[in-house]
């Protein structure tokens, strides 16, 4: 894998711009303030809607989820895409993920099985010397973003548990993601706050987030359907490059649907888990 794989993890980062187009001057005859005031009124609080929100995940069961990750390295914006399933009460995902091609315009590298659990994260065709049947497996907590950036991919529940940490939250207007009817809201997480109400299983990946990232502050946009469940989420991390120490800004978008769908993820038996050492910088296609 190329430099952006490095850490242990799938590569780094992503995604698709969120913007919102809101109604502007009319000169008479516009529902207008009065009634933006009353969508407002019946979003509910947007800091109390926002901490419910993996719960609701959790009520949903399963769904289906595409990723995002985009960065901006060497002048060059790269984007990882994910997809795959994932269930809320087993907090078990499973998505393939791919590598964007390299600048020199080589193949495009051989997608990345990833299997998402509590405090862990197994890969597959990672490359860097792993034999093509063995799976890879990381420790979530013992990355300094918890996994919210490295795998190239954020899990889905771990992505819905940071708004526990919402700090900030305003109601932006109504709008439609996939075809469904959602409530758009922005506002601003912190990853701390986040790490000492999430589940057992994600609480130590946040906080090592927490601790790891550049700022614990996280600005997000979600888009929640009628049932409160989140459609679409895009989250703003503040990476540290491990070589040059400076602060990279990484995008994360999750999309969310077909709930109820199967999601039979199943984990790798201890005889499939490569236990040799990993190369660096040594690149699969």
């Amino acid at each position: 894998m190329d430099r952006r794989q490095r850490r242990h993890s799938g590569g780094t980062v992503v995604a698709v711009g969120l913007m919102v187009g809101l109604g502007v001057g009319c000169a008479t005859g516009c529902a207008g303030s009065g009634a933006a005031a009353e969508d407002a009124r019946d979003a509910g609080d947007p800091v109390a809607v926002l901490h419910r929100a993996a719960d609701l995940l959790r009520e949903a069961g399963t769904s289906k989820a595409s990723t995002s990750m985009e960065m901006a390295t060497g002048g060059t914006r790269v984007t990882i895409r994910g997809k795959g399933v994932y269930d809320y009460r087993r907090q078990l995902g499973r998505l393939t993920v791919q590598l964007p091609q390299d600048p020199a315009g080589t193949a495009e590298h051989r997608p990345i099985t990833e299997l998402l659990a509590p405090g862990a994260l197994f890969m597959k065709n990672r490359g860097a010397g792993v034999p093509a049947d063995k799976w890879v497996r990381v420790e979530t907590a013992t990355l300094s973003d918890g996994n919210l950036v490295t795998g190239g991919a954020t899990d889905p529940y771990a992505a819905a548990e940071l708004l526990r940490g919402t700090r900030t939250a305003s109601f932006v207007g109504r709008t439609e993601v996939g075809g469904a009817a959602v409530r758009h809201f922005r506002g601003t997480a912190d990853l701390g706050a986040a790490a000492r109400t999430a589940s057992a299983g994600n609480r130590e990946a946040l906080e090592a987030a927490a601790k790891g990232f550049a700022t614990a502050r996280v600005p997000f946009d979600v888009y929640l359907d009628d049932q409160g469940r989140i459609r679409k989420l895009r989250q703003h991390f503040s990476f540290v490059n491990g070589q040059q120490k400076t602060a990279v800004a990484v995008a994360s978008t999750t999309l969310l649907y077909d709930f109820g769908a199967s999601a039979d993820v199943r984990l790798p038996r201890s005889k499939d888990i490569y236990a040799g050492r990993i190369a660096e910088n040594q690149p699969e296609n």
